[in-house]
């Protein structure tokens, strides 16, 4: 049976993070300038999206330390929630997809997203079910080749089997170059376009 692996921020849904942190400054009460660097550019989120944090409360101790500010898994929540926007026609390529084969998400994140996915994007939840694949829980990033192979161990498929929808260019090459089909996915006024990528799984499942 085919595969379908969906990236989910800019894939699936829009993502801001000029929206984002702002949001959290206000709940934390703190600058943004202070949160940016004090977690992102000293390079915490890209540890928790590798896996380093495992745990929710391992991300939270972890943010406390470093930025001197309490955080909580509700109001992770919510700055998170107010940097994304549903785009519907590209939840429904999603939906479109689990009639043709298996769909699961493949996705750069930390624990904390994929524990939120049904408070943060229920309607993805529901149609992904356990297909919920995000980097924390693989232990490597994409555009490294092996978070491909072990996607592909996970369902059991073969590259050639396999589609990939991703925003980001490298993501897309690294696929490729490990012979899974990818799609570059494209953005309407900066939304996921969901109707190109409907094309692109017909004309995969048509090959």
């Amino acid at each position: 049976m085919d595969l379908y692996l969906f990236d989910f921020d800019q894939t699936l849904y829009a993502y801001d993070f000029h929206k984002r942190l702002p949001a959290l400054a206000e709940l934390t009460n703190c600058t943004q300038y202070h949160l940016a660097k004090s977690w992102w550019v000293a390079g915490h989120e890209e540890r928790a999206d590798r896996g380093e944090y495992a745990t929710v409360d391992a991300y939270l101790e972890a943010w406390g330390e470093a930025t001197g500010t309490v955080l909580t898994l509700k109001a992770w929540q919510q700055s998170r929630g107010a940097a994304m926007t549903r785009s519907d026609s590209a939840v429904d390529a999603l939906r479109y997809a689990t009639t043709l084969g298996t769909a699961s998400l493949l996705s750069n994140n930390n624990i904390l997203f994929r524990t939120s996915l049904p408070v943060l994007a229920p309607d993805v939840a529901d149609i992904l079910g356990d297909h919920d694949l995000v980097s924390a829980d693989l232990g490597v990033t994409k555009p490294n080749p092996h978070i491909f192979e072990l996607a592909l161990e996970r369902f059991g498929a073969a590259p050639a089997d396999a589609l990939f929808l991703d925003d980001n260019a490298r993501n897309v090459s690294a696929a490729q170059n490990f012979g899974i089909h990818a799609f570059q996915v494209p953005s309407v006024d900066h939304v996921p376009d969901g109707a190109a990528m409907r094309a692109a799984i017909d004309a995969f499942a048509a090959r």
